[in-house]
């Protein structure tokens, strides 16, 4: 409990200052979550239709692999499906390549979505600290200079603590965003990377089927 009380203490003393830094920390948070957890299914998600559909590739059966990528709602499907439409109509690697770029460019916003927020309201944060400190410690001066003198260096130094506490609750708030956003960012290279690798397999393994097929005819 006094850990709580303490809280609540360095909160209250903090100012008016205080209030929007926990706004910012609030919607940063839950921006992080759902993006954190969107991007764990999705990178979930295209790992389980890639073991599906790879065989299928393997096998030359595009017609079932084309059947499966259209009723799969996963990124890697919605690439995929581009460039398996082509390969049924004209079988160039070229064309395919161009299906599966123009996928990729409709993906990464959608995995990008709302995570430079993160990195944003972690830098408000810090920003807000600062000025609620500059305020306070203007506040406090001016109030000092018209104060007993006596009195003068007590008041300062509780004035200075007090303003003090923006700045310290603006780095609280700014430091786990910064690491959520990195993270963020991290994973979603990490699913564009694996998105190109299964476009290179994909386009491998068509490429290989048509070059096969005009040497059997």
């Amino acid at each position: 409990m006094e850990i709580i009380y303490s809280m609540v203490a360095f909160f209250q003393k903090g100012g008016v200052f205080m209030y929007p830094i926990l706004i910012i920390f609030a919607f940063g948070m839950s921006i992080a979550v759902e993006r954190w957890l969107h991007l764990n299914r999705v990178r979930s998600q295209n790992r389980r239709l890639w073991a599906e559909v790879l065989p299928m590739l393997n096998d030359s059966d595009f017609d079932s692999a084309r059947e499966l990528v259209n009723e799969d709602k996963s990124t890697i499907a919605q690439m995929l499906s581009m460039g398996l439409a082509r390969q049924g109509a004209v079988r160039r690697r070229e064309d395919i390549e161009i299906a599966m770029e123009e996928g990729m460019m409709e993906i990464l916003p959608q995995l990008e979505r709302r995570t430079p927020y993160v990195g944003l309201f972690a830098n408000i944060a810090t920003l807000l600290g600062l000025l609620g400190t500059i305020m306070g410690l203007i506040a406090a001066f001016t109030a000092v200079a018209e104060a007993n003198p006596a009195e003068k260096a007590d008041m300062l130094s509780a004035s200075i603590s007090t303003a003090m506490n923006t700045t310290a609750f603006g780095l609280i708030v700014a430091i786990p965003l910064l690491l959520f956003h990195a993270k963020l960012t991290s994973t979603t290279g990490q699913i564009v990377d694996s998105l190109e690798m299964a476009s290179v397999k994909a386009l491998n393994v068509i490429s290989n089927t048509a070059v096969r097929r005009n040497k059997e005819s």
